[in-house]
């Protein structure tokens, strides 16, 4: 493991807390908003005897935690898809572009954000709640029930990014603690015992983290949060009934409701004589404005940041996941620009063709696949039309062939993409695909101001970006997926039916396979769920349950994640939906964009991720286990096969 005191320092001393940052946003209940003003440096002997370091070090892991998700363009959010059957990688002006998982996700090479996942949950995501379970008997004074909901809350940070780790890098170091001087003879953990962990752990945080209602504070964990981790963690052990009765709580008892009517603020888009928005509740349930507030019934628990602040992130939606629609990469018939991003102080300027402000200008860093944008809609062999999710008459879907020449010198001015198909074949990869408007559309207050610009992006100072963990949505597939392990597959139905007649879809089920619940998780909590992380999970919970998947195949628990390959055969769960769905990996044909030849290849072995070479190497002391199918595979390494033998041995310096 790292030993010297910087940000890729997973080894976490007292001394690594000095010169931490923090400042996130909470806001009050009654919706007026604060601001906490940061700490610039603690003094660990001082800080950490009263209830304000406590609260600090929460507000740092608040920070730390959304930022997988909000981070300009966002590139922890945007692996997790293009390590999916949803989407690949976008960019094809890379120089080396992440394409080849199988040759080029080497424990020497952490491509894309593989290697922050390791190192900043280590430093920052596991530190901060260690930070607050070290020290939290140094402070006295605190009655029993608020020192338990500062445990409970600590837990959920950790819990949370040990889960994700696990199916990222599955046997990895466990830590619990702040210990006093460098460790170097770390060994892995049994993922199996690290789930065993952190199910215990939110068991506690269900009992003592407060219901939201009663708390003064939106943004703070709360225990409708703990209780759907808790689900999670169920599932991820193997524990279905468990899973199932969490989740009739919150269903049925905790005051949550599916918001199946219009409500809050009513924003209009981006620029309504060019792309108009008919008011519906799928428009609204994802606007920012309204995530968070106190007539939204379904959050459960999202992330507040907006304002001008430092504690205010840009989240560029708009620029990281639409699509590179400008400079000239689609042209007409007649060689000449199609649409483009035309600023409103300019002499061609016209409001009906205002794209660059409706749609945003994207860069496609992610390129969503076929499946994605199209038959992943279809229910029963068709596609749903009354799906809100999926309905460009409404506003919500954007589909490409909607765009409209927009330069006055073009012979096909105001005419349709649909109506006068333009040439893309420059990008088909980058500039060419559809996208749900409704999840990307962030109002950009900075580009707003300037008549002069043309380069809307998404959030920026002085924008509103809250964004969903996690909604009652969610909450109802996850029940559904309970329900199939237990055989229950038309009261999986059922679940998953109230999701979709929410969405006004005209297409129900009356049964359903893993497949149909992974793919009603797609449509709805698409940039919600960190989609790579889910399917490994559910891979290993298929194998446990011993249930087929949609083709019929049943996988061995011991078995599925130790073969290698790129064939059509084998592998796990996740490595079967991206060969059957994603018609970019694996297809054997090259794909031409840009002027480039790109190869779109993934391995069976790349379900997870290699622990990196350099926390093997500098581990000095011990050894860590490398994941099957990279360089330094050892299946005979030791491992701590119990959490409470890995705890134990924290305290142990060599």
């Amino acid at each position: 493991m790292k030993t010297t005191n910087n940000k890729s320092n997973t080894v976490f001393s007292k001394a690594g807390l000095i010169g931490m940052m923090c400042g996130s946003m909470l806001f009050c209940s009654c919706e007026d908003f604060l601001e906490p003003k940061p700490l610039s440096f603690y003094e660990p002997a001082s800080t950490f005897t009263t209830e304000a370091g406590l609260e600090a070090t929460l507000t740092a892991s608040d920070r730390q935690f959304r930022n997988i998700w909000i981070n300009g363009e966002s590139g922890a959010l945007a692996m997790e898809y293009r390590l999916s059957e949803l989407a690949a990688n976008g960019k094809t002006d890379e120089s080396n572009p992440f394409c080849d998982i199988n040759g080029t996700l080497v424990p020497t090479n952490m491509r894309d954000q593989t290697g922050w996942f390791w190192n900043d949950v280590y430093y920052s995501g596991i530190k901060f709640p260690n930070t607050i379970l070290t020290y939290i008997d140094n402070v006295q004074g605190l009655d029993e029930s608020v020192k338990n909901a500062y445990i409970g809350r600590a837990y959920f940070y950790r819990s949370f990014h040990y889960l994700n780790l696990v199916f990222q890098f599955k046997d990895i170091p466990l830590l619990t603690k702040v210990i006093e001087t460098p460790k170097l003879n770390y060994k892995s953990t049994k993922r199996e015992a690290i789930l065993e962990m952190i199910t215990e752990n939110m068991e506690f945080a269900v009992q003592w983290v407060p219901e939201q209602k009663n708390m003064a504070m939106t943004g703070q964990v709360n225990k409708g949060a703990c209780r759907q981790l808790l689900i999670k963690c169920y599932l991820a052990t193997g524990q279905w009934e468990k899973a199932k009765e969490q989740a009739d709580i919150i269903i049925n008892d905790c005051g949550y409701e599916l918001m199946k009517d219009p409500f809050g603020t009513f924003i209009e888009g981006g620029e309504p004589e060019t792309w108009p928005v008919t008011r519906n509740v799928i428009w609204d349930l994802h606007r920012p404005e309204n995530k968070l507030i106190n007539t939204n019934k379904e959050v459960i628990f999202g992330v507040v940041n907006r304002g001008t602040g430092e504690s205010f992130s840009e989240f560029l939606t708009m620029r990281a996941f639409g699509p590179f629609w400008v400079d000239g990469k689609i042209k007409g018939p007649d060689g000449k620009v199609g649409a483009t991003n035309i600023a409103r102080n300019s002499s061609k300027y016209n409001k009906k063709y205002d794209y660059a402000r409706a749609i945003g200008r994207g860069i496609a860093n992610i390129r969503p696949t076929y499946f994605a944008t199209h038959t992943l809609w279809q229910v029963n062999g068709t596609d749903d039309k009354g799906d809100l999710r999926y309905n460009a008459s409404v506003g919500n879907w954007f589909p490409m062939d909607s765009l409209r020449y927009n330069d006055p010198s073009s012979a096909y001015y105001g005419q349709t993409y649909a109506e006068v198909r333009p040439d893309c074949s420059q990008d088909t990869i980058r500039s060419w695909f559809d996208f749900p408007l409704y999840k990307l559309y962030l109002k950009d207050v900075v580009a707003e101001a300037k008549m002069s610009e043309n380069n809307f992006k998404g959030a920026t100072k002085g924008s509103i970006a809250d964004w969903y963990i996690y909604r009652l949505a969610e909450t109802y597939l996850l029940r559904a997926e309970a329900k199939f392990y237990m055989g229950d597959a038309k009261g999986a139905a059922d679940d998953v039916n109230e999701v979709r007649k929410r969405a006004k879809c005209e297409h129900l089920y009356t049964t359903v396979t893993i497949g149909d619940i992974m793919n009603e998780r797609a449509r709805e909590l698409y940039l919600e769920e960190l989609r790579q992380v889910e399917l490994s999970r559910v891979s290993y919970c298929l194998a446990l349950s011993g249930k087929p998947d949609e083709w019929g195949n049943i996988y061995d628990v011991n078995t599925y994640d130790k073969q290698a390959g790129t064939d059509s055969n084998g592998g796990s769960y996740w490595y079967q939906r991206i060969i059957h769905y994603s018609g970019l990996y694996n297809t054997g044909v090259p794909v031409n964009a840009n002027g480039r030849v790109f190869n779109y290849v993934v391995g069976k072995h790349n379900l997870y991720w290699p622990v990196p070479n350099e926390a093997i190497t500098k581990n000095s002391g011990g050894k860590l286990r490398q994941n099957f199918g990279y360089d330094g595979y050892e299946p005979d390494i030791e491992m701590w096969q119990t959490w409470k033998e890995a705890m134990a041995d924290e305290d142990k310096i060599e």
